[in-house]
């Protein structure tokens, strides 16, 4: 029997540097040599290797033309699979970007500008669809699906502006929350009363989220044609995951959580993780030489969850993107913590020192900055306050670190989801300090963009230091831009906190909490300057040399179909006329 597509393709890596280079990821049914074929005669191939039973392969496409777009299709065994017979989108495609200072023979130019850059961004995926099928316009009970109506948009309309990149920060799968159809699949292999019920318990369940989230038609077409870059969140293993030591210890204790966190890393690595490297990076990467170099990689790749896990400083989550001028570092947030009291860390010291290192190299190569995390910098500042208040009382400001007020931290900080930036102190500060070191100078990028998701609304911030700041002001615009959710929802509740969170009377309730707790004087303070928005949402910013421009699109049901509204649109740089216009666009 013939080899068959099980998911993808998904489209990943495109090297900007050489413009010539890409990665595709699929899962096969069985063992074969998939393929890509391109239009323009670029092609790769590669067997696939074999995780619990699934075969995967990520096929490096080589001989693509810079500054090009050509259409693809994918082989398993020299049959084609993809697009299938009855396709009703537009074929895909692979598109490269121009070599700055060369012209279509790869000769110099003098005239060639800076490529324009679109990177859309948001979190927060929940792909179930309600009981009876796929989602209808009207019966999706939290909203059109912001990547389902991009995808339908980017399908009808050829000459829109597509994303050169599409960022997703975290849940792209949800591991604690499963749909009708996940828990039936779920109930047919175990006994859901037993823990953990109708979560996901191993490898093989994890497949079936990514069933549900990848096959969506629409976005199934969009992932094979924009490239992606993914890091996880705490849905991705369970909510709240790696709050404090104290959580840790206590899940530990039970049954069935080595399974879910081995399983949810091994998963996180086939699905998310292979695709962020590039085709250098998985050359010299020893774990994906050791999984394709045996007919079942499962126990090596089990051994290095397991190690990860223990020891986070065993391995990078977090990676680098090359952008043309524009720079990406995507940092792992979730499973790099340091959670003893003491240490306590967003980011152990190895993560911290990469992080430094790859946001000071090469001061004036890059234009724009861009620090992709999860979890937002900066919060509505009563959360803010409220995060660091509650860190305090756990360290022991408040009676000592066993006394009554450490408990009270500990209970809030756990059931409140009291777990951002802000609630470990000195790597917020940490993270403060090196992004106002990266804003200074000559040789100052144009922007700096904390690009982040988890909270189910959007905003943007701007921060301002204060005047004795050793350094002075930062010479770049600083901006935290929050997008979340692409689907899923918001309580009234939680809704209503937010607002209250950014108002003047959280702000001075949040200065009474940083009394109590004695956080002292924030490093930094910062202003909302757009938003708060609630809705199924995507952000996009466009960078086109040293000018930026940012927008915020809302899915919204219409009785045409959904529909993607424009509700916020502005340029973020003051030296020129805004990058959407029709000059800089591709």
């Amino acid at each position: 029997m013939a080899a068959g597509l099980r998911l993808g393709p998904l489209l990943r890596h495109v090297d900007w540097e050489t413009a010539s280079t890409a990665t595709v990821w699929v899962e096969a049914d069985r063992p074969c040599t998939a393929g890509v074929r391109c239009a323009d005669g670029a092609s790769g191939s590669s067997r696939t290797f074999a995780v619990a039973g699934h075969h995967y392969a990520l096929v490096v496409v080589s001989g693509l033309t810079p500054g090009s777009t050509t259409e693809y299709e994918v082989l398993l065994d020299e049959g084609r699979v993809w697009p299938p017979e009855d396709h009703r989108f537009p074929a895909s495609t692979i598109t490269t970007p121009p070599i700055p200072g060369a012209d279509e023979d790869g000769e110099g130019s003098e005239d060639a500008g800076p490529p324009t850059v679109r990177v859309a961004f948001g979190s927060c995926r929940w792909a179930a669809p309600p009981a009876g099928g796929h989602a209808s316009v009207r019966s999706d009970p939290v909203g059109p699906d912001a990547l389902d109506t991009l995808a339908a948009r980017l399908a009808a309309d050829p000459d829109a502006p597509r994303p050169d990149v599409l960022l997703l920060l975290g849940d792209q799968v949800y591991a604690d929350e499963t749909s009708q159809a996940t828990r039936q699949r779920l109930a047919a292999r175990r006994d859901l009363d037993e823990p953990p019920g109708a979560e996901v318990a191993d490898y093989d369940e994890y497949t079936c989220l990514y069933d549900e989230s990848w096959r969506d038609p629409e976005v199934r077409w969009l992932l094979s044609t924009v490239p992606s870059c993914m890091i996880f969140d705490d849905h991705d293993v369970i909510d709240d995951w790696n709050t404090s030591s104290a959580w840790l210890t206590e899940i530990r204790s039970t049954a069935w959580w080595h399974e879910r966190i081995v399983s949810g890393l091994m998963s996180y690595w086939v699905y998310q993780h292979l695709g962020n490297l590039s085709p250098a990076e998985l050359a010299a990467d020893p774990l994906y030489a050791a999984v394709r170099a045996t007919p079942d990689g499962t126990e090596a790749l089990r051994r290095f969850a397991a190690e990860a896990d223990a020891d986070p400083s065993r391995t990078r989550w977090s990676y680098r993107r090359i952008f043309g001028r524009v720079r990406l570092l995507m940092v792992d947030s979730r499973a790099a913590r340091v959670l003893d009291e003491p240490q306590r860390a967003m980011l152990h010291p190895q993560e911290a020192r990469w992080l430094r290192d790859e946001a000071l190299s090469g001061p004036g190569s890059y234009d724009h900055l861009l620090i992709g995390t999860s979890l937002p910098w900066l919060l509505p500042p009563l959360v803010h306050d409220a995060e660091q208040w509650s860190s305090a009382l756990c360290r022991g400001e408040r009676g000592g670190p066993d006394g009554r007020w450490a408990r009270v931290g500990e209970y809030l900080r756990q059931r409140s989801d009291l777990e951002h930036w802000a609630a470990f102190p000195d790597s917020f500060g940490e993270l403060t300090e090196l992004i106002r070191e990266v804003s200074s100078g000559p040789d100052a990028p144009a922007t700096v963009c904390v690009l982040s998701g988890d909270v189910h609304h959007a905003y943007v911030a701007e921060p301002s230091w204060p005047v004795a700041v050793p350094g002075g002001a930062p010479d770049a615009r600083v901006l935290q831009l929050t997008c979340s959710p692409v689907h899923n929802s918001i309580p009234a509740p939680l809704k209503a906190g937010f607002r209250f969170g950014w108002s003047r009377a959280g702000r001075r309730l949040g200065r009474l909490l940083a009394r109590h707790g004695r956080t002292g004087t924030p490093p930094v303070r910062w202003q909302k300057t757009g938003g708060p928005w609630f809705g199924n949402q995507l952000m996009t910013l466009t960078l086109h040399g040293r000018k930026a421009a940012l927008s915020l699109v809302q899915a919204k049901s219409r009785k045409t179909g959904p529909q993607l509204e424009t509700v916020f649109d502005d340029c973020l740089t003051d030296d020129g006329p805004s990058p959407f216009s029709q000059s800089t666009k591709r």
